[in-house]
């Protein structure tokens, strides 16, 4: 479960809950509660009926038309106090090395607080703090930058059903490769930068070609700086890449949109997403206009084709 901590809710409240989901839901065989003891109950009869609590709201949200019902969002979002936006709750933060950062915040906390924990927590601060940010992982391959006033235990709730162990990653959020360069002084931020870099190759986001192998000989901890300063000289390094979509300039397929320091790039893909060889690059010097429609589901842009050098005969 993404949030171990959801709100403060009593026994006697999953009981009426259960009730109300088997009156909408007739037919669906609900899972039972765990049992209710009538004597007082030590910390571990506690920590067992918790934990019992939770896995029978895991198996219910599997159901999607469930998890998304009244009943089960109204259940997951009230309390029965005031204060329920006070009560802390286990936020889990995936790093790039994908090892998980467990951080204890406030339910309202924002994703600039969150990040703020999650880095002093792994040790991380002063510049480290600006090369890295705060992302949703989405569909298609895609993580989502968050805004630092968005609260990201509500994205908990609203990703309740998924089956990672997190819908929360820290990402590199850096667009100098000076500065990159600069920062690989801090041993640890040196790793997060490899490890994600490993992470990029992998999804095929920087184009490693026929210097794979040249890559994967680096693919040690101990040789992290050498693996960088190969993965730095090839496509794709250090860029934003979007989810794949379809493209008037493609009649057959989709593309793959990316943005990076020198130029905005679009790779071709089939319709599942799967990347293909063929590579269009618009240079930021010929690009002369772009817009986004109003509900920002389409990107156009205008740019002037480069003049061709005169050939001799």
């Amino acid at each position: 479960m993404a949030g171990r901590h959801l709100c403060s809710h009593r026994y006697n409240e999953f009981v009426e809950l259960h009730n109300n989901l088997k009156r909408e839901f007739i037919g669906f065989n609900f899972p039972k509660l765990p049992g209710k003891w009538p004597f007082a109950l030590s910390e571990q009869q506690i920590d067992s009926r918790r934990r019992g609590l939770e896995q029978y709201l895991e198996k219910v949200c599997a159901i999607r038309v469930i998890a998304e019902s009244d009943l089960i969002q109204e259940f997951l979002t009230e309390s029965n106090e005031e204060n329920c936006g006070l009560l802390n709750v286990e936020i889990k933060v995936l790093l790039p090395s994908r090892e998980v950062v467990t951080v204890g915040v406030s339910r309202n906390a924002t994703a600039d607080i969150v990040f703020e924990a999650v880095m002093r927590k792994v040790g991380l601060g002063g510049k480290a703090w600006q090369a890295f940010s705060l992302f949703e992982i989405m569909e298609y391959n895609f993580e989502r930058k968050l805004q630092p006033g968005e609260i990201p235990h509500s994205i908990y709730i609203q990703n309740y059903t998924t089956a990672a162990a997190t819908c929360l990653i820290i990402k590199r959020w850096l667009f100098s490769i000076s500065e990159e360069i600069a920062l690989c002084h801090n041993d640890q931020i040196a790793t997060l930068f490899f490890h994600q870099a490993i992470d990029d190759v992998n999804r095929g986001f920087i184009y490693a070609g026929e210097r794979l192998y040249q890559l994967k000989v680096l693919q040690d901890p101990g040789r992290k700086h050498d693996y960088l300063a190969l993965a730095r000289e090839l496509p794709g390094y250090g860029e934003i890449i979007f989810p794949h979509c379809g493209c008037d300039s493609r009649k057959d397929g989709h593309v793959i949109p990316s943005i990076g320091l020198q130029q905005f790039r679009l790779r071709a893909c089939s319709e599942d997403g799967t990347p293909e060889s063929q590579i269009i690059e618009f240079p930021w010097d010929i690009v002369t206009s772009w817009e986004i429609d109003e509900e920002g589901m389409a990107f156009c842009l205008q740019y002037k084709k480069p003049e061709k050098k005169s050939q001799m005969d």
